[in-house]
């Protein structure tokens, strides 16, 4: 058998093409991400052809508290959206300082929330909100960038608001929230819409619904609707198998 000629020139050819490329061009993998260089404000790694949000560092707590998210973000409207029941346990993903934690406890009064994040100064400011509101419904819930540490089988609903964007290990993060979620639990995200750009959000801040439906069917969740009734994100709604 007489050999190819371009085995022979492959190896030449491969170091050619990755000479002729800069740093930013050439991208690495590792199982479900791939590895390029940084973007303004992403971390350079990238999950299902999304570059990875930087994180909103606890510095920032008070731009979750600022007096105009209600206008902006109508957080009322948003969580009157979910139709949660009194007995429900509900987790809070990325909760930072609880502004939606707190609200959703007075839904479920009988119930409670599990208000996880991944930052121990944002668990700090959450637990003494805690305390200084008197409210006993609300667990807070130290996370890893691969898992929420949320218990098996207990969580009717797992709310993200603006967050899941920034999730290090979105694959690992949201397969821990599915394990979560009792057969029939639901997902909920709040995205700023990357549709729209009048929304002046980063881009790297803001998802699509393509995107998002593309990366919740990679974990095994389907999606139910999107209620676009919020001034500027998205409400994507999604199940786990009954």
């Amino acid at each position: 058998m007489r050999p190819n000629p371009l085995r022979r020139l492959l190896p030449l050819l491969l170091l050619v093409f990755t000479l002729g490329c800069s740093q930013a061009d050439v991208a690495t993998t590792n199982g479900n991400y791939s590895y390029k260089q940084p973007s303004g404000d992403g971390i350079g790694k990238v999950y299902m052809g999304r570059e990875i949000s930087q994180v909103m560092g606890h510095q920032g707590a008070y731009w979750l508290e600022r007096p105009s998210r209600e206008a902006e973000e109508r957080p009322d409207m948003a969580i009157d959206a979910l139709g949660l029941n009194p007995t429900d346990t509900v987790a809070d993903i990325g909760a930072g300082t609880g502004y939606m934690s707190f609200r959703m406890a007075r839904k479920v009064p009988d119930g409670q929330v599990l208000a996880v994040d991944l930052q121990p100064e944002m668990i700090q400011l959450l637990t003494a909100e805690k305390t200084e509101q008197n409210i006993t419904n609300v667990t807070p819930i130290q996370a890893t960038e691969d898992n929420p540490h949320l218990p098996t089988a207990n969580v009717d609903l797992a709310l993200m608001v603006d967050a899941y964007h920034e999730f290090e290990a979105p694959w690992e993060v949201m397969t821990g929230v599915v394990d979560a979620l009792k057969p029939g639990g639901r997902v909920v995200l709040a995205e700023y819409r990357a549709e729209n750009p009048l929304i002046m959000i980063k881009r790297l801040h803001k998802m699509s619904q393509k995107q998002v439906k593309k990366e919740m069917a990679a974990v095994g969740l389907t999606w139910v609707k999107t209620d676009d009734r919020l001034p500027q994100q998205h409400l994507l709604f999604f199940e786990k198998a009954a």
